[in-house]
């Protein structure tokens, strides 16, 4: 993994420390800017993966991952709890976003900035409008009480992110088949 992890930060320093994917919004944009929200808010109808995730790092493994898996889903990423909130509810850098729906899956880390990922799903919970929500706790936490308040606030799945690429690049398979392909989602 740490060829993979060479790999990305190098391709991180040669594009400005964006990472640049075809599919992925990674940063927010500069005020004044045209919001992009319109964008992703209307991609969430079609099978969308929102992975709420803040190192660039972690993001271009599960790129990597969902694309060596063959799972060929949109992944919408944004970098913290208080945009990924915005996002689905159309609130701050969204307002006025046409709305697209919801994504079919939302992969959550924990750890992340302005809101932790607990707190976010506590909110995604707590509204009609994403209480069915599959929200899947993507993390490096080895803490049990972690584990726990996952589960207690209503998270589908917790899976510790591996270190090994390998295994992780497996568990990122296992996890599209069933969330993007086997699962039914409510309506």
């Amino acid at each position: 993994m740490g060829d993979l992890l060479d790999l990305a930060r190098n391709r991180l320093s040669r594009e400005g420390g964006r990472p640049k994917t075809g599919n992925l919004n990674f940063h927010p944009h500069p005020p004044g800017a045209k919001l992009p929200g319109t964008e992703k808010r209307a991609a969430m109808g079609k099978k969308v993966i929102l992975l709420v995730e803040d190192n660039p790092d972690d993001v271009i493994l599960t790129l990597r991952a969902l694309k060596q898996s063959k799972i060929a889903n949109q992944v919408i990423a944004v970098q913290d709890g208080v945009e990924a909130l915005d996002l689905l509810f159309g609130e701050g850098q969204y307002t006025g976003s046409e709305p697209g729906g919801r994504p079919q899956v939302v992969l959550l880390d924990l750890k992340l900035p302005k809101m932790d990922g607990l707190e976010v799903l506590r909110r995604l919970r707590a509204d009609e409008r994403t209480r069915a929500l599959p929200v899947v706790i993507l993390t490096t936490s080895n803490e049990e009480r972690d584990l726990v308040e996952s589960y207690r606030l209503g998270a589908n799945s917790y899976i510790r992110k591996p270190v090994d690429f390998l295994q992780f690049s497996e568990a990122i398979r296992q996890l599209g088949m069933y969330w993007l392909v086997l699962n039914e989602p409510p309506p």
